[in-house]
């Protein structure tokens, strides 16, 4: 069976300005295409959006229960990338190893995978891709 890691990230409340994006929603929706490729990018997969309810402060005593739009994300885990290769037939030994080649054994750096860079708004207003909708004006 499969391991997945997962990542919540809240959703984007308004669009970026960009151009040829007139209206609120292809401007959202270019917002999201924005965030979707950037995670996907770094190996995650889109999975879901939910809505939850939280409790908050309100004042110094009070509380209030408000709801939040989250984005879902998952990927394979490390293991389970792991244990797909070999079975994928990727073989990570060199055909002729030298064993001056690597390092001893306690030298390995430990492997991590490099956490999501959210937000980063030089890409939101500067992007050239095709757009899914055409301005009146072209």
């Amino acid at each position: 069976m499969e391991s997945y890691e997962y990542l919540v990230v809240p959703a984007p409340r308004k669009g970026a300005k960009a151009k040829g994006l007139k209206s609120p929603a292809d401007r959202y929706a270019h917002q999201m295409t924005l965030l979707l490729n950037d995670l996907a990018a770094e190996g995650w997969e889109y999975w879901r959006a939910d809505t939850l309810a939280s409790e908050e402060r309100k004042g110094l005593m009070g509380t209030t229960s408000v709801s939040h739009e989250l984005l879902i994300f998952r990927r394979l885990s490390a293991a389970a990338l792991a244990t797909q290769m070999p079975a994928q037939g990727y073989d990570p030994a060199p055909a002729d190893p030298k064993m001056s080649d690597y390092p001893p054994a306690g030298d390995y750096p430990e492997q991590s995978r490099p956490e999501p860079q959210l937000g980063r708004p030089e890409n939101y207003y500067d992007d050239q891709s095709p757009r899914l909708t055409a301005s009146r004006h072209e």
